[in-house]
């Protein structure tokens, strides 16, 4: 699979020259839209600007040792590094917790809540999932309802779900257009019961991932580590800073070039950077040549059309980054801008459109290095 390929490639490239880091394979192959520059383990490459938290080696004789696992799940690769004498029982931990989030959210898995809910159109929520339907909800109200997890119909109407890809027919698109809305759901906070309106059907995946990093975080926090960075397909999460104090780098992946070119760097401390664009999984319709991607807008039922390539959020929330990701690509560079002039969220932003022009929020200007002909929103 050609984004597994990449994915583990941008990854390893990000991690060479770890004379002190060790790989555990799952022995599963990914995708990344962002890729961290860690530099090498035992010598963490060093930075001009600093993290205002260092880290003293002294405090832990294997502060600077470091070890990664990958494991196949939720629908991606994943890359989960962690630094310090606590980082092998830590990553052990992390594996079984992002199993088992699968095993709850997956549309894949016919017992998790969300197939169940699917199938049974009721079900009473894990505490995790009913956290992440709530978190859906409120993310469905703040953005006039685009972000919603009742587009499941339409994606799987597009191919999207099934890789199956085709154009459906106006008459298909309304069909599936009628079941989309997340206000028709309803949950009951009595008995935690989720029930669906007749024919609908529901998908985290715009969230959930963002969700799992930020559960990894808190399972490496709880196990002492310090320093640790993952990579969840588009999705990536810090922990503290390197081992040598400095902020890690993070690339921003180019929207028109093969994966591992980026168009722009961020120095991060203790962040999510989420990226959702329209290269991360797409078709060609072969007798039109339209490309339609898979970031649907819930207005039309079909492929967003902004005038956005890319949208990375930057914020400590890795299930906001998410959601907001694909929110903000769908509403275009000026609704998204007056979006966070909103301050009904906590978070940053960095666009690409579709001539290749950068534009990022205020907040990443003290972030953002080694990018040219950056516009800084006002």
């Amino acid at each position: 699979m050609k984004r597994a390929a990449a994915f583990l490639l941008i990854f390893i490239l990000a991690l060479a020259g770890c004379s002190n880091s060790s790989s555990q394979g799952s022995g599963k192959a990914g995708e990344t839209a962002g890729t961290a520059e860690t530099g090498g383990a035992g010598e963490p490459a060093a930075e001009e600007t600093q993290s205002a938290v260092t880290l003293v080696p002294e405090q832990d004789p294997e502060a600077a040792l470091g070890d990664t696992i990958y494991i196949s799940s939720m629908d991606t690769e994943m890359a989960l590094t962690a630094y310090g004498s606590h980082r092998t029982e830590a990553l052990a931990a992390a594996r079984d917790e992002v199993l088992r989030l699968n095993d709850l959210f997956s549309v894949g898995v016919e017992t998790s809540d969300i197939s169940r809910a699917n199938t049974e159109g009721s079900v009473v929520l894990a505490p995790e999932t009913e956290l992440l339907v709530r978190d859906s909800l409120d993310l469905y109200e703040a953005t006039g309802g685009l972000f919603d997890i009742t587009v499941y119909p339409l994606m799987d109407l597009w191919g999207f779900t099934t890789q199956n890809f085709k154009v459906p027919s106006e008459s298909e698109l309304a069909a599936a257009l009628a079941l989309v809305g997340s206000d028709r759901l309803s949950f009951s906070e009595n008995d935690h019961t989720l029930t669906l309106d007749k024919g609908q059907a529901i998908d985290l995946g715009a969230i959930a991932k963002g969700y799992t990093s930020a559960r990894i975080m808190d399972i490496f926090r709880e196990h002492g580590v310090q320093s640790a960075m993952v990579s969840l397909g588009g999705n990536i999460q810090c922990l503290g800073t390197k081992p040598d104090g400095s902020a890690w780098r993070i690339g921003i992946q180019d929207p028109v070039s093969g994966r591992g070119e980026t168009v722009a760097k961020l120095h991060i401390t203790d962040l999510a950077v989420i990226t959702s664009g329209s290269y991360e999984r797409y078709f060609t319709d072969k007798e039109t040549g339209e490309t339609y991607h898979h970031i649907i807008d819930p207005r039309t039922g079909k492929s967003a059309r902004s005038g956005l390539t890319s949208v990375t959020i930057v914020s400590r929330d890795g299930a906001l980054a998410d959601g907001l990701s694909t929110s903000l690509f769908i509403m275009g560079i000026d609704e998204a801008f007056r979006f966070w002039k909103s301050g009904v969220y906590d978070f940053e932003a960095l666009f690409i459109d579709e001539g290749g022009h950068i534009y990022i929020t205020p907040g990443l200007s003290g972030m953002i290095y080694d990018t040219p002909g950056v516009t800084v929103l006002e």
